[in-house]
């Protein structure tokens, strides 16, 4: 909070839920230390490790998507011999579920290559199928490493 006081960073990313809820016995414990014998140490130890907990968790998140983010945009080209290999991974990480009619309209590419695009993504397991095409409706299609950096497990 001090960062986004500051203005060092433009918002704070800081998701504290996910840590209460998994030290629920913990927390509840703090909490009532507190109420019962007015006792703020170990509430605030307790908070203090919950910020530090998650703030290295969403470093190493941040860090793991940068590494994903320049992996897939240097083997981009290789994989698909086209002009537009740097605008597809700039569009899926903006987008990691989406439909194909959706990346045909929003990625600036031609609708030709684009299938082209996203068929070289699927064979090369970047993107995956996570719903098929039915009726007038497109496939829905996920592009999984991202989402599973996002969940910290393998959620796709």
């Amino acid at each position: 909070m001090l960062l986004w006081q500051w203005e060092v960073i433009e918002q704070p990313h800081l998701y504290i839920s996910g840590y209460l809820e998994a030290h629920r016995d913990d927390y509840y414990e703090a909490l009532l230390t507190v109420s019962r014998d007015r006792d703020w140490t170990v509430w605030v130890r307790f908070f203090l490790i919950a910020v530090r907990t998650q703030a290295e968790e969403n470093l190493g998140k941040a860090r793991a998507i940068v590494g994903l983010y320049d992996d897939l945009r240097r083997r981009m080209p290789d994989m698909t011999r086209s002009r537009y290999s740097m605008a597809a991974p700039d569009w899926i990480f903006g987008h990691p579920i989406f439909s194909g009619a959706m990346f045909f309209r929003q990625a600036r590419i031609p609708e030709r290559t684009a299938r082209r695009l996203l068929a070289v993504l699927r064979d090369n397991g970047v993107i995956r199928d996570l719903a098929p095409a039915s009726g007038r409706r497109s496939r829905l299609l996920v592009f999984p490493d991202l989402l599973n950096i996002a969940e910290g497990r393998p959620a796709f």
